[in-house]
């Protein structure tokens, strides 16, 4: 799959996160134990071998689904390719190791802590003394001075895309020594390690137009195991060569060319020799093309699972969404074990449902906090609609023109013709429309009904819908505009068994948008899962297909769906990165909502709050349990309902060393390579 929404650390969130209503219930702490995050759910798979068994010399040629736009990843339309190329070349103080955690890099820190919190907050940071810029300059104080200042906030002529921490810095000095680096903050800041990674030197930040201009297709200076020689736009290559002044391990490799390769195109791009590294989708990894290959022995498809997961996103902006009742019927409907097993059982990876939407296992923040809102229980699903006024009864026959409730309320969402049947005419297919009504609710619905009253709490819903547009990370993908579920689909087995629910004669039918192209067949699949569990309770669902190149701007973005499949990165620093993705909308100066990266338009005070309270404490015990609070309060709202983790499907050249399937850590590239003759990696679980 390859449909991403945005990376955390790329646009307007700091690249980061959204709730509706106020719940009556308690606020909730976390509900899994310390021990829960302390192991991924799939190990990385690289192919690990020592640096001695790896070759020196050779060209890496790796798989890009675009080239980059810019080399700036503090820019808005910043990319996973922009991401990689920083990864390589750039000093960070902090990187991720394989289960999650931020890890000082010995390479540029000799240590990095807080040494002062009254009457303010100082981090000092000592550098590795033999850090320097291939110009040969010294990596120092000017350089965070002049990174601060560029994403404060406080200077509109830098066109950056996020500031979150570095606007609560009030000063950046040079320490005791020129290896010191000392940062005062004006409010504490718990995800201080986020700052500082990517490191760009002084030349690029110091003033807005080096910034903004200067950094876009190319990086004079560098400070990493690689530097960029040449951004290739006929062929569509960024080259990176070693650089000749890196300080540490040397890197195996001559080259590395991230080469722009269309996902369709990439299975024939390993056969005839074009890429050596690339990433594929699941239908790919099963293709005839891949498996001669894998025969051969001349490629392994290396699986782990991504620091990100698939959710179903509700939008609560309006229409029958927007009742919190409703959304808590939806997720009851669901049985999510079984959505992870259609997703990742066949690839052979761990098929367990996520818990959390601020962390995955493995991290420190992960409690699976799912209890908030509660499993499958089609009971409780159809007591909560009819609670909310959608009973099983008869539909009333619509007037030419008339619309069903869907996205905005009674305003949105076409019926599907005149008749019960799911037929609109017009080749689209309403899953869960071809019931006979029922004029009366019959007695255990009745039941249901009163004991859900009062059960859950209710308030009124945060309407938000700025239409705005917003850069992507996932690839550019193909299809058919207007694509459907072909007229004459057959409704899901046992369809027929439930009626639909209705509310004053008009059914309750919500509309789906899935993205259609090469890499969409697993969210098909998981999404006709969905719509016969939603028929199951009575709630039919309008999938509409739409090109993966504008699924997630103009449709996700601008809220123009129910319900939808797209994924979120986890982040080492929650706190930041996903409270943009949770926060409350509110009101912007020209009138309109802004609504940050909460695309399910559902937030509310409480999860703000807690964010809040998260970023701002130095305890790093209570601001994991204010996380994990915060988490199981974004539960209750029901706007998101993480399903699985991503899974990650690599194909790389069989002697390919520590390549592939990386997981959450952040990529050694000096250590990448091909093996000498007669070297073997480290076992691994896809070998």
């Amino acid at each position: 799959m390859s449909y991403d929404g945005v990376g955390p650390r790329a646009v307007t969130r700091s690249v980061a996160f959204l709730t509706a209503g106020a719940l009556a219930v308690p606020l909730l702490a976390g509900c899994g134990s310390d021990d829960e995050g302390s192991k991924p759910l799939a190990k990385q798979d690289i192919a690990h071998a020592a640096r001695a068994q790896v070759a020196d010399g050779g060209t890496l040629r790796w798989a890009v689904d675009a080239m980059p736009q810019t080399l700036n990843t503090f820019q808005a339309d910043a990319d996973a390719g922009t991401t990689r190329i920083a990864q390589a070349v750039l000093p960070a103080m902090f990187r991720i190791d394989a289960s999650g955690r931020p890890q000082r890099d010995a390479d540029y820190l000799d240590s990095a802590k807080v040494v002062e919190t009254e009457p303010k907050q100082v981090v000092v940071y000592k550098l590795n003394q033999q850090a320097v810029w291939s110009d040969g300059r010294e990596i120092g104080a000017d350089d965070f001075a002049a990174q601060w200042r560029a994403l404060s906030g406080k200077d509109s002529a830098y066109w950056t895309a996020r500031n979150a921490g570095y606007d609560r810095i009030e000063k950046v000095e040079r320490g005791a020594n020129d290896l010191e680096v000392r940062v005062t903050f004006a409010r504490p800041y718990a995800d201080w390690k986020s700052l500082f990674s990517p490191l760009y030197p002084k030349d690029v930040t110091a003033t807005a137009n080096s910034f903004n201009d200067g950094a876009r297709k190319k990086l004079k200076v560098s400070a990493g195991p690689f530097a960029v020689q040449k951004i290739d736009t006929k062929n569509k290559d960024v080259v990176l060569t070693r650089n000749p002044r890196w300080w540490g391990h040397p890197a195996k490799l001559n080259e590395i060319v991230l080469h722009e390769v269309p996902r369709d195109k990439r299975a024939a791009a390993l056969a005839d020799g074009t890429v050596d590294v690339a990433d594929i989708d699941p239908g790919d990894a099963q293709g005839a093309s891949l498996k001669q290959q894998q025969a051969r022995q001349a490629v392994v498809v290396r699986k782990s699972l991504e620091p990100a997961f698939t959710q179903l996103a509700l939008n609560g902006a309006d229409g029958p969404l927007a009742d919190e009742r409703v959304r808590h019927a939806v997720a009851h409907a669901l049985n999510r074990k079984e959505l992870a097993e259609t997703a990742l059982k066949p690839l052979g990876l761990p098929a367990v449902p996520v818990g959390s939407h601020l962390a995955l296992s493995g991290q420190v923040d992960y409690a699976d906090n799912s209890d908030a809102l509660g499993g499958q229980d089609t009971a409780q699903a159809k007591a909560l609609l009819a609670d909310a006024g959608w009973v099983p009864g008869a539909v009333k026959e619509q007037k030419k023109g008339e619309k069903a409730a869907g996205a905005e309320g009674d305003k949105a969402g076409p019926v599907p013709g005149k008749s019960p049947g799911g037929d609109k005419g017009d080749g689209t297919y309403v899953v869960g429309d071809d019931h006979k009504g029922n004029d009366a609710e019959d007695k255990q619905d009745r039941q249901d009904k009163e004991k859900a009253r009062g059960a859950d709490g209710r308030g009124a819903p945060q309407l938000a819908q700025d239409g705005r547009q917003y850069p992507q990370e996932h690839p550019k993908q193909g299809g058919a505009p207007g694509a459907y579920a072909p007229k004459g689909t057959a409704a899901p087995a046992g369809a027929a068994a439930v009626p639909q629910v209705a509310k004053n004669g008009k059914p309750l039918t919500l509309r789906f948008v899935l993205p259609s192209g090469p890499g969409s067949d697993t969210l098909s699949k998981v999404a006709d899962r969905i719509t016969a569990m939603l028929d199951a309770v009575g709630i039919a669902t309008e999938i509409t297909k739409v090109p993966g190149d504008s699924y997630f701007r103009d449709h996700i973005a601008a809220g123009q769906y129910d319900l939808a499949l797209y994924s979120w990165p986890s982040s080492a620093y929650p706190a930041t990165d996903a409270r943009p993705v949770y926060a409350k909308p509110v009101p912007a100066a020209d009138g309109s909502l802004n609504v940050q990266q909460n695309y399910t338009r559902v937030g509310t005070d409480q999860v703000d709050q807690l964010f809040a309270q998260a970023i701002g404490t130095l305890d790093e015990d209570e601001e994991k349990d204010l996380v994990r609070k915060a988490d199981a309060r974004i539960w209750a709202t029901a706007g998101s309902i993480p399903l699985y983790q991503r899974p990650q499907l690599v194909a790389t050249r069989r002697t390919l060393a520590n390549v592939g399937a990386f997981g959450f850590q952040t990529p050694v590239y000096e250590d990448m390579g091909f093996l000498k003759k007669g070297a073997k990696p480290s076992p691994s679980p896809s070998s």
